[in-house]
């Protein structure tokens, strides 16, 4: 497993940021945060409708967002509020679709963020259309999503695994792994050691990384836009 950043916040790696921008990462990471204790206190209050926490998965969304382009497209699930914010979707309207208003789900014109996606998995068919059509075209935009453990047992996510791999689709792929698909345990849905080597069947590299690792997110995830900006195959 990849780690730059012990537990206890001591180096055991070589950093891939300056201090200033870790202490920029840090402070996005700790606005995250209050957001995500509001929005649950606000859900327990009846004030929400249905919102699913992601404490304790901050390092990983802000960590591989801060490696984006400004245009790069973001295709995230409903646990991912962090990344959309990282990539301008704001969080004034990221709290109007939870409280069930329609128009938090239109984010500004200018920012490349779909809106999050509720039905597991589904939503990684638009980022690999979305990632077919920036090659078709001939840029250099790349589009990574979002998901969970628990989608990675749903059809979808093999579907675009192959599909991405077949076309070389500028495509990142980033599992949390939280150990629990919403109440099942990981050992009851899949038999492999990792969620990171089911990437080898189909022929695209699979890294394994400490999510709670700002800085290793971070140097892992710019390896993987950088070869997927490259057209190199997906990862």
């Amino acid at each position: 497993m990849r780690q730059v950043l012990a537990a206890d916040g001591t180096l055991v790696g070589e950093s891939p940021l300056e201090i200033a921008d870790v202490r920029r990462l840090y402070r996005f990471m700790v606005s995250a945060r209050m957001f995500d204790r509001k929005s649950t206190a606000l859900q327990k209050q009846g004030r929400l409708a249905t919102y699913a926490p992601y404490e304790g998965q901050a390092a990983a969304q802000i960590g591989s967002a801060a490696v984006l382009d400004a245009d790069d497209w973001l295709v995230a699930s409903y646990r991912d509020a962090a990344a959309m914010w990282m990539q301008g979707y704001p969080w004034a309207s990221l709290i109007t679709w939870r409280a069930g208003d329609e128009r938090g789900c239109h984010p500004p014109a200018d920012v490349p963020v779909l809106p999050a996606s509720i039905t597991v998995g589904a939503h990684m068919l638009h980022a690999v259309g979305l990632a077919g059509a920036s090659k078709l075209k001939g840029d250099d935009r790349i589009v990574i999503t979002y998901f969970g453990d628990g989608a990675t047992s749903e059809g979808d996510f093999h579907e675009v695994m192959n599909f991405a791999s077949v076309f070389e689709t500028p495509t990142v792929f980033l599992c949390q792994n939280n150990g629990y698909a919403i109440s099942l345990p990981r050992h009851r849905q899949t038999r492999s050691e990792t969620i990171a080597q089911k990437a080898d069947a189909y022929g695209m590299p699979g890294v394994l990384v400490d999510g709670n690792d700002v800085l290793a997110m971070y140097e892992v995830t710019r390896v993987a836009v950088d070869r997927a900006r490259a057209g190199k195959a997906p990862r």
